[in-house]
């Protein structure tokens, strides 16, 4: 992409409306744009980082044998009024009527919707296990919307349902997303801690919470040290084997770890101080067993292998993306922009011409474009006659990984500089070297 035709609307300063370093980033390098309260546009450089995450998510829901679906925003207010959660729900359901009087909602979440869909298909336990999973906008009216699209009211989530004919099953699907999380976050930059989240009037102990450590983080957690050294479950993981997830589960779970509302300051307290870790911290996933308490009121039943019918047992697990790209923001950025991973990054390196209309320059910068579209690389062409200082704001500001910088003088001797985005090292290479260590590194 040459950046003269790419729709990147920079603003050079700080919105007073931004709180968090994520949102006035966000806002400054034009990847969003708010509509109304809570209520965001996604503009071109923002789309592509969401795309990215969404990209890496599918990657590993599919791994991880989970099937994707689409299930609709507008939902039908007589599901929930099955499960006995429309008039429970808050202010947050923005609940309507259709031209026919019907009552209808924005669907703030889909528990109901998949287990109707469940149960008008799957009869028997021989297609079970099943997980069902989508990426869809959901809309819940929150009192106070804020921090850009960390808290908005519109935001798009990939919500996961697991179906199982006993509650052992259900735990090795727990166990399942449980690991297909830890690889998820991991490939998106972060280290995400589980962390054992309120599990109401069920009990037990599957729910989870995912924590990245941020300094603008919404809630205090602590947890030991450990943690940050624990290895991520490989690619080749096997999640049909029951006793390799649980292991997986044991060990990420071995040490303490809670947020403000879970802790325990004696368990704490009982760490060695050296091994203590507490800071503030970002949720960016949560995953739920809750057996039966949809699929009883909602008769969502199988036929078992003894002839019976059985109310099958669910769980759900959930990530925002539209929550993920400024969590990713919030732990890697400067005092200059973002400094996104190389897997999320809007494009893979920015070419900056310091002299359009410079023969050198151009060809240069033409015959590197060239080559790394050709290599499969998406490069952004900083073209534009912006003076050079605006230009490495701009680079710097838009966190691509690599930034190539093609001057007069360097071009004339075919050669430009590297630029790392996130540790400021350079190097001069020859326009050749520069080609081969970008794309050797794809």
């Amino acid at each position: 992409m040459r950046l003269s035709r790419f729709f990147m609307p920079i603003l050079k300063e700080n919105p007073k409306e931004a709180e968090i370093v994520s949102h006035r980033l966000m806002l400054r390098a034009g990847m969003i744009r708010q509509q109304s309260a809570g209520i965001y546009s996604w503009l071109p450089l923002g789309k592509r980082v969401l795309d990215k995450v969404n990209a890496i998510i599918r990657e590993e829901q599919d791994r991880s044998g989970a099937n994707e679906i689409l299930m609709p925003t507008i939902q039908s207010a007589d599901l929930w009024m099955e499960s006995g959660r429309y008039n429970d729900y808050g202010k947050e359901m923005l609940r309507i009527r259709d031209r026919q009087e019907r009552p209808m909602l924005f669907g703030p979440t889909n528990e109901e919707m998949v287990t109707d869909i469940f149960r008008g298909y799957v009869k028997s336990y021989k297609n079970l296990p099943l997980n069902l999973y989508h990426i869809q906008w959901k809309f819940r009216d929150e009192v106070r919307p804020r921090f850009g699209t960390m808290r908005s009211r519109e935001f798009l989530m990939k919500d996961a349902y697991s179906f199982d004919l006993t509650r052992e099953g259900a735990i090795h699907s727990y166990n399942k997303m449980f690991a297909a999380y830890l690889r998820t976050f991991h490939r998106l930059g972060l280290r995400a801690i589980p962390m054992r989240a309120d599990t109401g009037p069920i009990g037990g102990n599957h729910s989870h919470e995912f924590i990245i450590f941020a300094d603008t983080g919404e809630s205090e957690v602590f947890c030991h040290k450990d943690f940050v050294h624990f290895d991520i479950p490989a690619a080749d993981t096997d999640f049909d084997d029951v006793a390799g997830l649980q292991s997986i589960f044991d060990r990420w779970t071995s040490v303490y770890a809670a947020t403000s509302e879970m802790h325990d300051a004696a368990a704490f307290d009982a760490i060695p101080e050296g091994d203590r870790l507490s800071a503030r911290g970002i949720e960016v996933g949560h995953i739920f067993y809750f057996g039966t308490k949809y699929s009883e009121p909602m008769g969502a039943k199988v036929l078992g292998p003894d002839g019976k019918e059985h109310i099958v047992h669910m769980g759900s697990y959930g990530i925002g993306p539209t929550r993920l790209v400024p969590a990713i923001i919030e732990a890697s950025h400067d005092e200059t922009g973002i400094i996104w991973p190389a897997s999320v990054a809007p494009f893979d390196a920015v070419l900056i011409n310091m002299k359009p209309g410079d023969a050198a320059c151009d060809s240069t910068c033409d015959r590197l474009y060239a080559a790394l579209r050709a290599a499969g690389l998406d490069p952004l062409l900083d073209d534009t006659d912006d003076r050079a200082g605006a230009k490495f704001a701009t680079a710097d500001l838009i966190g691509v990984p690599v930034q190539v910088i093609a001057g007069p003088r360097s071009a004339a001797n075919g050669e430009v500089e590297l630029k790392d985005r996130r540790t400021g090292a350079r190097e001069t290479l020859t326009l050749e070297a520069a080609i081969n260590k970008l794309t050797s590194a794809r």
